[in-house]
């Protein structure tokens, strides 16, 4: 249940092919089916999600592709029609736990209004397959906010208003709890359901029709089981299938969805290359473009033939020794690697520390430190690993590449030792800016330190401060650290695992304000990190309103940083209130 981006339209590139008229596309139904029909002929949906090259992805026989936004599509609907391409294009729409208020009427109103926009900019391009009215919007949970239904149903009636000529389509996060009972219920307006589905796609047809599944659906996403459905280490990391795995899985989640007469077809992801959970568990592709093992199962799926030239294959890797070691103990890894033309294979390893959290909701993950230096090749196929010093978890990847594809596994790999806990935080709420039972210091300054000044204030009687960034450019922040003036080189913080959500109050003076507000912020590279990390940039209004993050399956052992904002330069001034700032 992924994402590859939440970028909103900002800006709207208006496509260079506005004058020509639009290809009308309809779903037909009959005798408990459903048919995609585009220009008057049937439509089986076989395509990709992701930004990855459109001529790649055409040689390989497929004919759609999906956007999660609209910004800037011109250039690539372009290129998508003249590829024989369609686009299934996206409608982003904000979710709870980025901040997003279904409440909020001013909210819901722009986020309309940007629908609006898009949809003018492009329905009438040829390439244009169907619009997607949000991704995972509803969250996690049981889906059973009728205020998101009710603004997915307006945004998906307004677009059939402007374009009758492209069926609507809201893609849910896979179909547990009430998400198909409310969309039927709750949108009429909604032509087809879009299904991100991963280790329960194969049975995703037979589970739709028991929920009540009428519309017809499109699993709009579908790849390996994700890091929250696989099985775990003893230490609690996911087991990541080789990228040769990873292709019997799309093999037989393709099948598995053509089968269903109500299924329009299937989009997998991702094609390009994302980091989540680990560098390499839903990437199609490396991040030069390298096809992975994958690709050539998709193309026989889509046009009936491999690739003249497939890829490589690693089809085990086995460690002389055991997984947890000591900090500086040596282990040595050994890969099985052969190509099925009998091409030269380079093998290239990396060591990387394990991610602080694996279940992201496709959430943008940093980039983490590497160790180049504790690897010593021994031999084509093997490699001497020198475990780091600092305890915790890390994991070993291999990739294979004969010149024209690749294949990828990893190793979950263990340093023994105290990975220093925080302190018990003591019972919930716990109150970040308290100054009664303080936890956390307000001593990071950061940035243009002497343009910041931040003073006592309250909101309905709650502990808060105002907060001034003086210098029209530039950039400065805040971090409230444990111990003071630590950034990450002391032991220290506090223990909340017993939190679900992180809340706060905000404000700004004149409304407006775009500020970046967060928790966590010492990476793994650091001798004491934060367990856990989460950030998103707030636009503020003059009126009071309530933030939060939902911290739900994220460690909190050891929470360093209990809070932070950062803003920008906006060519004046920014001055916002801050108020009852909780983990809850």
């Amino acid at each position: 249940m992924r994402t590859v981006s939440f970028v909103l339209i900002s800006a709207l590139a208006v496509p260079s092919m506005t004058e020509a008229a639009p290809v009308h596309v309809e779903v037909r139904s009959a005798d408990g089916g459903h048919t995609l029909f585009r220009g008057g002929k049937p439509y089986v949906i076989k395509g990709a999600g992701g930004t990855g090259s459109l001529e790649h992805l055409a040689r390989l026989g497929a004919n759609s592709v999906r956007t999660w936004g609209a910004e800037d599509l011109g250039p690539r609907l372009d290129e998508a029609h003249r590829l024989g391409l369609t686009v299934t294009i996206g409608i982003w729409l904000g979710h709870e736990r980025h901040g997003f208020d279904y409440t909020d009427d001013e909210q819901v109103f722009e986020q309309l209004e940007r629908a609006r926009t898009a949809v003018l900019a492009y329905r009438d391009h040829p390439a244009l397959l169907m619009w997607g009215v949000g991704n995972e919007m509803e969250g996690f949970a049981d889906g059973g906010n009728a205020a998101i239904w009710s603004a997915v149903n307006n945004v998906a009636a307004l677009v059939k208003r402007l374009d009758p000529h492209h069926p609507t389509m809201t893609v849910l996060a896979e179909i547990g709890g009430k998400r198909v009972a409310n969309v039927h219920r709750l949108c009429p307006d909604v032509d087809i359901v879009g299904v991100n589905s991963y280790g329960g796609v194969r049975s995703l047809a037979d589970r739709y029709q028991a929920a009540g599944g009428k519309k017809p659906f499109v699993v709009t996403e579908f790849g390996p089981p994700g890091a929250w459905e696989t099985s775990k280490t003893g230490w609690g990391a996911p087991v990541e299938l080789s990228s040769v795995n990873k292709g019997r899985v799309y093999e037989a989640a393709y099948k598995s969805i053509y089968r269903s007469p109500q299924a329009l077809g299937a989009y997998a992801f991702v094609w390009g290359n994302k980091r989540e959970a680990t560098a390499t568990w839903f990437g199609l592709l490396l991040p030069d473009g390298t096809p992975l093992n994958p690709v050539d199962r998709l193309q026989w799926l889509w046009s009936g033939k491999y690739p003249k030239n497939r890829s490589p294959r690693i089809t085990a890797l086995v460690a002389k020794g055991a997984t947890t070691q000591d900090p500086g103990a040596e282990l040595v890894v050994e890969a099985s690697v052969s190509d099925p033309e009998k091409d030269p294979v380079e093998l290239t390893w990396v060591l990387e520390p394990e991610a602080r959290e694996h279940v992201t909701g496709g959430d943008k993950q940093a980039e983490p430190p590497t160790y180049p230096e504790r690897l010593e090749p021994q031999g084509p196929r093997k490699v001497r690993v020198r475990m780091p010093e600092r305890p915790g978890g890390y994991r070993l990847y291999a990739y294979a590449r004969d010149g024209r594809g690749a294949s990828t596994a990893n190793l979950p790999l263990l340093v023994r030792g105290p990975l220093s806990p925080g302190v018990d935080a003591g019972s919930l709420p716990v109150d970040v800016l308290s100054t009664k039972t303080p936890r956390w210091v307000p001593s990071g300054y950061m940035g243009s330190t002497e343009a910041i000044s931040m003073t006592p204030a309250t909101h309905d009687g709650r502990t808060g401060i105002r907060v001034e960034y003086r210098r029209p450019d530039n950039w400065g922040g805040v971090v409230w650290q444990h111990p003071a003036n630590d950034w990450g080189d002391r032991p220290g913080g506090f223990d909340l695992s017993k939190a679900k959500r992180l809340t706060f109050w905000a404000r700004g003076a004149s409304g407006g304000e775009k500020v970046k507000f967060g928790y966590g912020l010492l990476k793994p590279d650091k001798a004491y990190p934060d367990s856990s990390g989460r950030e998103a940039e707030k636009v503020l209004s003059q009126k009071w309103k309530r933030f939060s993050f939902d911290l739900g399956g994220e460690d909190l052992s050891r929470i360093k940083t209990g809070f932070f904002w950062v803003v920008g330069g906006a060519g004046k001034p920014v001055v916002f209130h801050l108020a009852d700032v909780r983990f809850e």
